[in-house]
């Protein structure tokens, strides 16, 4: 008997799928992945982040962040969906078409426990090949997994990150106990 091969996805066949309140699809490298639609803590780390995020690189004129369901095809074969991502200002404005967003700055999934596989192993490698700064939020450890391009190894912050993405004139200073608080509760 021949042996069966796995299917390749293409970016095109995931974004032709019915919509599925009920499940996030996106592709890596033709491999489909399905998850269930995050939860309320989740969403509420995504929000909060974003908040911050935003307060930071839009008044230093570096870029602007959008939020998943938004989605990314890096290749024919890979359509994502981070849940967050910072992209830089066109024209010293939000972009406004998938064109103009240009090279992504940040990459950013919050880990849950259904998504951990997806997100520390198979779309790190993905971002990573696509020259993407990749952030994990770990809720439960209350730390951020910091990958840069080229690492074989994150950082580990618990207490603040220092980052200065293309264009900043200085680094930006994100105080993540405060974030934590926020969206847990104190520790």
């Amino acid at each position: 008997m021949p042996a069966l091969l796995p299917r390749v996805w293409t970016a095109a066949e995931v974004q032709a799928l019915p919509d599925d309140p009920s499940h996030h699809y996106e592709c890596v490298d033709g491999v489909l992945l399905v998850s269930p639609t995050p939860r309320l803590a989740h969403q509420g780390a995504v929000t909060a982040l974003v908040i911050l995020l935003e307060s930071l690189v839009r008044p230093a004129g570096v870029g602007t962040v959008f939020v998943s369901p938004s989605e990314w095809v890096l290749d024919p074969h890979t359509l994502v969906h981070p849940d967050l991502y910072v992209v830089p200002l066109a024209d010293g404005r939000r972009p406004r078409t998938n064109e103009e967003r240009g090279h992504a700055l940040l990459f950013v999934e919050i880990l849950s426990p259904s998504t951990a596989r997806f997100d520390r192993v198979v779309k790190r490698e993905r971002y990573l090949r696509a020259n993407i700064e990749y952030w994990i939020i770990d809720l439960d450890s209350r730390v951020v997994e910091r990958w840069m391009p080229g690492d074989e190894r994150p950082t580990i912050h618990d207490t603040h990150i220092t980052w200065q993405p293309k264009g900043a004139l200085q680094p930006m200073l994100i105080e993540l106990e405060p974030f934590f608080a926020e969206v847990l509760g104190p520790a």
